[in-house]
């Protein structure tokens, strides 16, 4: 632990004269110095753009993009580089999806479930397309303990149903969703399944191929990678059939003011100048991981989660909200009365560093009838005595409070 804590500048800092304890990690990770200094030599010896030139650094510029596409690709298990199409972001990955696919294969009356604890990323861009083609919104919602309903798919897919976007694993729960059942289940009516995977890359093995998803997007950000680039696996076939999302440079086989043609994928959907360099960095954040192992990454996460839920579950007045039986190291919680801000504030002033708020899924908190909750969420880097911390420091606000 000493060795990979050492991997990573930010954690040996302190704030408010406390040694920093980050437990932020759903919303980004922090960057190992191989990420930071893949960048910064990058920029000091290689930056040109990818693509456009045929002098020697856009060449080389253009082969280190590529090899992270391929890195991707086999991380993922893609059948192919083809169906891996890098994007800013989770979000703009949905985006993309829901204006391709819903250019290409949705009319009036269709419908698109999404589930009850979806991020905002995975409902709104499903309204706005829903609002375009006058097609229909559906919900398949969770029990108490965070935990889909999944029984009750079937009697929502109907033969108008084309597509379900589910997350593979809650962002303000930890519940991870049994999307290998679900893809199934939709398969057999012929419904194709997106899955937001931006809270599942960093703490468990993907295999896109066995869970036979149409399309899964994730974010570099979540995986120690920069802000800025994120991945749409979609397969192949489906991707040579929706047009494309935006138009510019790059995205082009010939231009005449009569007609365009556009490239074969996947350069088809990555219009104008893309964010290369992250690219390059979430490369070298994937080696990292792979050189940790997943296995072990999630196996550390797990026993922290454990942990943690039992040793907040001893505070008097404290309610973790997401119990499921499947979960990754986050835990949501409120304690008596106390506001979910003024906990997070006061954490804060102990150096200790978590989220707080809806999360960017209102309706999870409508479920539960709350406004928000604390959120700490653990990476690979985090320890039992960062838990000890955040466990005293409730300790001291609840007496405060009282």
């Amino acid at each position: 632990m000493d060795t990979i804590r050492a991997d990573f500048p930010i954690l040996h800092q302190k704030v408010y004269d406390k040694p920093y304890v980050y437990l932020d990690n759903g919303a980004t990770t922090q960057k190992p110095k191989v990420v930071i200094e893949a960048v910064k030599n990058f920029y000091e010896q290689t930056n040109s753009n990818i693509h456009r030139g045929v002098h020697l650094l856009s060449e080389k510029s253009t082969e280190q993009y590529e090899q992270a596409r391929s890195m991707v690709a086999e991380f993922i298990h893609a059948n192919s580089t083809n169906e891996i199409i890098f994007t800013k972001g989770t979000t703009d990955s949905i985006n993309l999806v829901a204006f391709s696919f819903g250019e290409k294969y949705i009319v009036a009356n269709d419908e698109i479930i999404v589930s009850e604890m979806e991020h905002h990323s995975n409902i709104v861009p499903w309204q706005m397309l829903c609002e375009r083609k006058q097609a229909k919104l559906k919900v398949l919602p969770f029990d108490d303990n965070g935990e889909l309903c999944i029984e009750k798919l079937d009697e929502l897919i109907t033969k108008r149903t084309k597509l379900i976007a589910v997350t593979h694993v809650s962002n303000s729960l930890g519940t991870v969703n049994p999307i290998a059942e679900i893809v199934k289940i939709a398969h057999a009516k012929g419904v194709k399944v997106l899955v937001d995977g931006a809270q599942a890359i960093q703490h468990t093995a993907i295999d896109v191929q066995a869970l036979d998803c149409d399309f899964y997007v994730f974010s570099g950000h979540k995986i120690y990678a920069e802000t800025g680039i994120g991945v749409l696996y979609g397969k192949e076939k489906l991707l040579n059939e929706m047009p494309p999302y935006q138009g510019g440079g790059d995205m082009i086989k010939e231009v005449t003011f009569e007609k365009t043609t556009y490239s074969d994928l996947p350069l088809k959907f990555e219009a104008g100048t893309n964010n290369y360099v992250a690219a390059i960095s979430l490369g070298e954040a994937i080696n990292y991981v792979q050189a940790i192992g997943i296995e072990t990454i999630a196996a550390h996460e797990n026993k922290l989660v454990q942990y943690a839920s039992h040793k907040l579950g001893t505070i008097d007045g404290l309610r973790i909200y997401g119990t499921a039986t499947n979960k990754v190291s986050v835990i949501s919680f409120l304690v008596d009365n106390i506001h979910h801000y003024d906990m997070g504030m006061m954490l804060d002033k102990m150096g200790i560093a978590v989220r707080t708020g809806s999360h960017c899924t209102q309706p999870v908190m409508a479920h539960f009838d709350i406004t928000g909750t604390v959120r700490a969420s653990f990476a690979f880097y985090n320890t039992k005595e960062e838990i000890d911390r955040l466990y005293d420091g409730i300790i001291r606000i609840k007496k405060i409070f009282a």
